[in-house]
């Protein structure tokens, strides 16, 4: 009966407790110059596009066969089968800078001679989709 009681306390105590904490704020104050350099990171990734480097162009059977070999022989999972009309295409990494690239380049062309690296286009990849999107609803309406 007394643990019951003790219990019973022990609860209550914890609840007016609870009641009785603290309620804070937090103020956090950021310099401008750390803003300005957060806008101007910011506004930099919007224009990196990674390099790439593309082992193939063609139809998708190939393609696939060819992005499946890549994967075996180097272990990396990078591989990729882009369409781009009218061929398939498997592109391979995400290069941040053209040292990176063209080691791996080096590498790979061992195998595909007629491996090239490249800047894809996003932002053009990115509109036609929207465009795309846009048209079939204007149908659909």
């Amino acid at each position: 009966m007394t643990t019951k009681i003790n219990i019973i306390s022990l609860i209550l105590l914890l609840s007016f407790l609870s009641g009785l904490s603290q309620n804070g704020e937090v103020q956090i104050n950021k310099s401008e110059k750390l803003e300005k350099i957060i806008f101007l990171k910011k506004e930099l990734n919007k224009k990196i596009q990674n390099l790439k480097i593309q082992i193939y162009n063609g139809n998708r059977d190939q393609a696939e066969i060819i992005k499946e070999e890549y994967v075996k022989l180097f272990d990396d999972s990078t591989a990729m089968v882009i369409y781009e009309t009218p061929n398939y295409k498997v592109w391979i990494g995400n290069f941040f800078t053209r040292l990176e690239a063209d080691k791996s380049l080096l590498k790979i062309r061992k195998k595909y001679k007629s491996a090239f690296i490249f800047r894809p286009e996003y932002y053009e990849m990115e509109f036609e989709e929207e465009t795309k999107e846009e048209e079939t609803n204007e149908e659909i309406n």
